[in-house]
């Protein structure tokens, strides 16, 4: 999440890290008072679940980035690939903009492809949480990625 601005987003995208077991950076500053301490004490008792990185500004999430070897993907509605027709990576990195403003032109440079979901004529964008849900779906589902059932348990889960 690269400079989040509304925490309930931000709650969610940690709620759906935890449940997919997929880790969530967040990319300071973020508009609103970010602490582990503030989301226990709302009630996101999710987050003792969820691996979060934290990373002071761009430049320091682009090193982190660059040494571990992996791929940017950007969420944006300003991209002309459709996101179900990029072939997904295990270790990509998803973006996902400002709520507010969306992503800045140095992190689309920055990213090694851009995507967007398709919405109908008029429509600007979709939350940034339900955005981001659909994109990982998408590549958890193409990589293999979704936990495992426990034993038995087919079609016993609820969403």
């Amino acid at each position: 999440m690269f400079q989040p601005d509304i925490p309930q987003n931000t709650g969610t995208i940690l709620r759906m890290g935890a449940c997919l077991d997929v880790a969530v950076h967040i990319i300071e500053p973020a508009g609103f008072p970010f602490s582990i301490k503030a989301l226990r004490r709302s009630g996101m008792d999710y987050v003792d679940h969820v691996q979060i990185h934290r990373h002071a500004d761009w430049v320091a999430f682009e090193q982190w980035r660059q040494a571990a070897g992996r791929r940017a993907i950007l969420l944006t509605t300003k991209a002309s690939r459709p996101y179900t027709d990029l072939i997904y990576r295990k270790d990509d990195i998803l973006i996902c903009g400002q709520e507010s403003k969306g992503a800045p032109q140095f992190v689309h440079q920055s990213c090694a492809d851009r995507v967007l979901i398709p919405l109908q004529a008029k429509m600007r964008s979709l939350n940034v949480a339900i955005a981001a849900s659909m994109v990982l779906g998408e590549a958890l589902r193409q990589t293999d990625g979704f936990p495992a059932l426990p034993d038995g348990a087919a079609g016993e889960h609820r969403l």
